[in-house]
């Protein structure tokens, strides 16, 4: 079996990198609901089918991170999920956490919660396939926001769900997500974003776990959705990085950034800048991205068995731009 360094290092492949396939029954209902599908087990199935059986998906996909729903799926021809996943050489990894709730004494904020019985549910997924895993914390930013509380409970969770993954054999995508929400200033973002990857860090060293048997999914340095000014692609990689050398140790083998809220160009451009860098750190600067690689597929697939195909078809397009913005060879005239 792979060491938690070796799985850690093909995540982040060159050209490659991963798919968030782990909406919630919720979210993926959202999702459906755009294109007017009834948020059944079935239509999700299918529509994760779809995605996991695109032919050529695995030049340019490294990991799938599933949903505890989609992790006990198969194909309509019976073959289980991860077992599809691990014949393209593709690793199939699992979202543990149970969502971010109210967090206590300042309800406007979140922790997430999940570690009751992570240790139990990790070993079942291990069993089910499952070679790595994923924990998302949820940062605000306001002028008061976030407190010091918010960021040190969801840091210290991280580092704990963390230490459990690797006891379990399990490579953890550590995801403390400062959220675009708001009109915060990039220059905010950067110093916020700062202080989270700090405390979270020290935890994960006080903590005892393997900084070279982890991967990073954070936020870029970007400004609030708001902001009556919006940092451009070049701006969003400089500060990024020279955020992440303050912050980040260099034995993290691989960054995985979130798309979070942003466009599949917008999430392209800015990764692609960074890679474009003379010097952009250590790690390989790869993609974790959820919706940045679904969006058109959705569309092009509407529910329907006659466009899987085309949405196939949409889909390989998009992974494979997204892998030109990993390798800095992206343009934007291959939207056109």
């Amino acid at each position: 079996m792979s060491s938690l360094q070796t799985i850690a290092k093909e995540l982040v492949d060159p050209q490659k990198g991963i798919l968030a396939a782990d909406e919630s029954t919720g979210t993926a209902g959202k999702r459906l609901a755009s294109i007017g599908v009834e948020n059944s087990e079935e239509n999700r199935r299918a529509y994760r089918e779809l995605l996991f059986t695109t032919e050529g998906m695995e030049q340019y996909i490294s990991g799938v991170i599933l949903f505890d729903e989609t992790i006990r799926q198969s194909t309509k021809d019976g073959q289980a999920f991860p077992a599809l996943l691990a014949s393209k050489g593709v690793h199939p990894g699992i979202k543990v956490d149970m969502k971010a709730h109210p967090l206590t004494g300042s309800p406007e904020e979140k922790m997430t919660e999940g570690l009751d019985g992570l240790r139990g549910r990790l070993k079942e997924y291990k069993e089910l396939g499952a070679t790595f895993a994923k924990w998302r914390a949820v940062i605000t930013i306001t002028e008061e926001f976030p407190s010091e509380n918010c960021v040190h409970v969801n840091a210290h969770a991280l580092a704990r769900y963390a230490a459990l993954c690797q006891e379990a054999g399990i490579v953890p995508i550590v995801e403390p997500e400062v959220l675009m929400d708001g009109s915060h200033t990039i220059e905010r973002c950067y110093e916020v974003t700062k202080n989270v990857l700090d405390k979270v860090f020290a935890e994960l060293k006080m903590q005892g776990v393997a900084l070279d048997g982890i991967l990073l999914k954070p936020n870029m340095i970007i400004s609030g959705k708001e902001a009556s000014e919006q940092a451009d692609a070049q701006k969003v990689a400089e500060m990024t990085v020279a955020c992440f050398k303050e912050a980040v140790p260099a034995e993290v083998p691989g960054i995985v950034f979130l798309s979070g809220g942003q466009t599949e160009a917008q999430a392209c451009e800015n990764l692609d800048a960074m890679n474009k860098m003379d010097d952009h750190g250590p790690w390989e600067l790869s993609y974790s991205y959820g919706r940045a690689l679904q969006a058109s597929t959705l569309k092009t697939w509407g529910g329907s068995e006659e466009n899987v195909a085309a949405a196939q078809a949409a889909f390989l397009e998009r992974a494979k731009r997204t892998s030109a913005a990993r390798t800095g060879t992206y343009s934007p005239s291959m939207e056109a």
